[in-house]
């Protein structure tokens, strides 16, 4: 007499499917190209905040000393192209120098999809 074999019961598959593995490509390129867009404006906002930071720390006490020390520092520094010196807002404040300014970055994204993105700083 033969012994029937038992199988055992097969494991649930476990895995990403091929419409599951577009949908992550999908959502991982569109970070990635999301990335590269903004990242660029990210690292401008931060060149600009120390620019002005080290202006502010500066001797320059006039602010049109100020501001041609900032259009100095964009000609040197070419990824600075969203701020003038002459917007940036100057003030006092106990006997220090205070520089601020604030600009909007439009990104265009894809067709008449754009993404705002508003900054704004001050020197510490």
């Amino acid at each position: 007499m033969r012994t029937p074999h038992c199988f055992p019961a097969p494991a649930p598959r476990r895995g990403v499917t091929l419409i599951g593995l577009l949908a992550w490509a999908i959502v991982v390129g569109f970070a990635g190209y999301l990335l590269v867009r903004v990242v660029p404006t990210v690292t401008e906002f931060y060149t600009i905040q120390s620019v002005v930071d080290r202006i502010a720390a500066s001797p320059a006490s006039t602010v049109a000393e100020i501001r041609g020390a900032f259009d100095k520092q964009r000609q040197v520094d070419a990824t600075i192209t969203s701020v003038l010196g002459k917007e940036l807002d100057i003030t006092k404040e106990n006997d220090r120098v205070v520089i601020s300014f604030a600009y909007e970055k439009e990104i265009e994204l894809f067709g008449p999809v754009f993404l705002l993105i508003k900054y704004a700083g001050r020197s510490k």
